[in-house]
């Protein structure tokens, strides 16, 4: 399988690290805006000959990318950009006839009028509006497969075919105990796409009433992680798995919790009283006259780069799907997740512990795909595809899942 990957980011750097050991890969080509940080990429794995190659592209530019993939003759397209640029690279790759993945869906837009009630425009709208075209195109259009949503999607397919007859709820939650020597305040991962969950209107999905929205950060309740992380307040955040999951599989309600803390909670919170979350460009008077800059943008430019805090971070991070429900008449609570020690990625990858466990999910995807054992056409979310080849190929990769029972 050729691969075009667009962002060199830490989760890109990650996937080509990922994808250099397996073999479904013929050839890759690392884009990005900035060509030194794809060249960097490749760089680092000349042990793998011309496997890898790096291109400058803008993710914007849709002509340019459907260019590219016809020039480097790609069967699929990996969007490891920020979520701004998902629908130029979403248009592209059906322009050019391939494949197409990402691990974000495209944005979505508060209700105008009652935004902490209604929905307005849900994640992933603009992709699903495209839905019989990509079908007639013969492609696939797998969104939202990274590890949240992505491999909690998995999950909660799983749990559907294996573990239940009817499920009441699933709630995808997220918590980690990651610290990062040096920093007051370092997000482990994009803090423009942080900012765009954590203070957009959460939604819950609920069958009776479809998806609804709520105030940030509500619904505070503590969950227990796995493997040592322990106890983590978590809270209500916009995220995918609640737009995906319903469509797929039949549960009375879906949730998104996010473990932030108070802290992380407040300095979001600050940023939104200062007007910093906002991403039109404002003017900024200097010796040559206004420049016009995003305040968010300015934001991630002041803090360091999460690819490169692995160093200086110690903890795990955990995603995973806890389910509820009957199985045989009985009533039934699990959690499946996935942990990952920053010790463990970094060692293994030289990759932090948030961006590897990003990265791992869409290079499965991808050799699932190469392989047949994952097909389709259309639109689809990673519920719409079979689970158990995708946690058996996770175990292969040296990370395995776990599954605890609640009840």
């Amino acid at each position: 399988m050729r691969v075009l990957l667009v962002g060199a980011g830490g989760v890109g750097t990650a996937v080509t690290r990922i994808a250099a050991r397996r073999d479904f890969l013929t050839h890759m080509v690392v884009a990005d805006y900035d060509l030194a940080r794809a060249q960097a990429a490749v760089d680092a794995l000349q042990e793998h000959g011309d496997l890898f190659s790096a291109r400058r592209l803008d993710a914007a530019d849709e002509d340019a990318v459907r260019q590219m993939l016809a020039e480097e003759k790609c069967d699929a397209l990996l969007n490891a950009t920020d979520p701004r640029f998902v629908m130029p690279l979403f248009n592209a790759a059906r322009a050019a006839g391939t494949h197409y993945l990402d691990m974000a869906m495209s944005l979505s837009t508060p209700h105008t009028t009652h935004p902490y009630e209604r929905c307005g425009v849900k994640l992933g709208d603009a992709q699903f509006e495209q839905s019989d075209p990509w079908e007639r195109s013969g492609r696939l259009a797998l969104v939202g497969m990274g590890v949240e949503p992505g491999l909690s999607d998995v999950f909660a397919r799983y749990a559907a075919e294996e573990l239940f007859d009817e499920i009441e709820e699933i709630g995808v939650r997220d918590g980690a105990n990651l610290a990062v020597e040096g920093y007051d305040f370092a997000p482990s991962f994009s803090i423009w796409t942080t900012i765009e969950e954590c203070l957009n209107p959460p939604v819950v999905y609920e069958r009776d009433r479809g998806w609804f929205t709520t105030a940030p950060f509500s619904e505070p309740e503590v969950f227990d992680f796995p493997e040592g992380i322990g106890p983590v307040e978590c809270v209500n955040v916009e995220h995918e798995e609640v737009l995906l999951i319903p469509r797929w599989i039949d549960a009375r309600r879906v949730t998104f919790k996010y473990g932030l803390g108070d802290d992380f909670i407040a300095k979001l919170k600050t940023l939104h009283e200062l007007g910093l979350d906002a991403t039109k460009r404002v003017a900024v008077p200097s010796e040559n006259g206004p420049v016009n800059v995003s305040p968010r943008d300015v934001v991630a430019a002041c803090l360091p780069d999460p690819a490169s805090l692995g160093d200086r971070m110690t903890g795990k991070t955990c995603a995973g799907t806890w389910v509820k429900g009957t199985k045989d008449g009985a009533a039934r609570e699990v959690y499946l997740y996935h942990v990952v020690d920053n010790q463990w990625s970094m060692g293994e990858y030289g990759s932090q512990a948030v961006v590897w466990q990003t990265a791992v999910n869409p290079v499965i995807a991808l050799e699932l795909v190469a392989s047949g054992a994952w097909s389709g056409k259309g639109v689809l979310g990673p519920e719409a595809l079979p689970p158990r080849p995708f946690l058996d190929l996770l175990t292969e990769y040296g990370s395995p899942w776990g599954l605890r029972e609640e009840s």
